[in-house]
């Protein structure tokens, strides 16, 4: 008994990394953007690492086999599904127009699926709270909704009003949780020394005590001090 717990407990670290090797191979699209070929990979490569844990019940050279063949179909589909339209357009099907001109379209609503609840639902995480307002929403093929509104409920915007900007790039992490990004640093030209003498401005004296550090294209440094201690119930209105 000792001896199969210890062999499942074994078999699941072994299967654990094998999976996480297979997700970082297969790429980030797993997670960020999943389409249904992806779910149904993601599903299998969970169950077949499951099984593998079980060694009572699968042989454990036939679950990995299966792990690492479902990572090679996985890569040949990608490959497949990026050099291949046909391929893609049957993978991924397409986008469907739910909303045109404020009306919807109840024939694609229920090609697609949603219901008036859930299409309200996602118009509202997108601030719209008026059908009427909005011109076109799209359903994409990894399920998001996509929402044009119409032109008069635009927000304005500076060129709307002729007003010049100056260009705003990427913020630069200099310290996160207490470590110093070197490699940033020297990307823009700057030292730790400089990075110490500018956190004592914010009352800072051991770069430990520095949560989060960045530096802004405009040359403005953002700290964030690690709290010590931790939140009282209620302390910022959240229960």
């Amino acid at each position: 008994m000792k001896q199969i717990i210890l062999e499942s407990i074994l078999y699941t670290v072994i299967g654990y990394f094998i999976a996480l090797l297979i997700a970082r191979a297969v790429g980030r699209k797993m997670i960020s953007q999943m389409t249904f070929f992806d779910y149904v990979i993601g599903v299998s490569l969970g169950s077949v690492t499951a099984n593998l844990a079980m060694v009572s019940q699968i042989p454990n050279s036939s679950a990995i086999s299966v792990l690492i063949t479902l990572a090679a179909l996985t890569v040949l589909l990608d490959y497949v599904h990026i050099k291949s339209f046909f391929i893609r357009k049957k993978l991924d099907s397409e986008p469907t127009v739910l909303i045109e001109n404020g009306k919807i379209i109840n024939q694609n609503m229920k090609k697609s699926h949603v219901t008036i609840n859930e299409l309200l639902m996602q118009l509202r995480g997108k601030n719209m709270f008026n059908i009427a307002d909005v011109e076109f929403a799209i359903l994409e093929t990894d399920g998001s909704l996509s929402v044009q509104p119409k032109s008069q409920n635009l927000p304005l915007t500076p060129s709307d009003l002729n007003i010049s900007t100056k260009y705003k790039g990427l913020t630069k992490d200099l310290v996160i949780d207490g470590s110093i990004m070197s490699e940033n640093l020297k990307d823009i030209k700057l030292d730790e020394q400089w990075l110490y003498s500018r956190i004592k401005d914010y009352g800072v004296t051991d770069i430990k005590d520095v949560f989060y550090a960045g530096l802004d294209s405009l040359g403005n440094l953002f700290v964030s001090k690690r709290q010590k201690g931790s939140e009282r119930h209620g302390q910022h209105g959240i229960e």
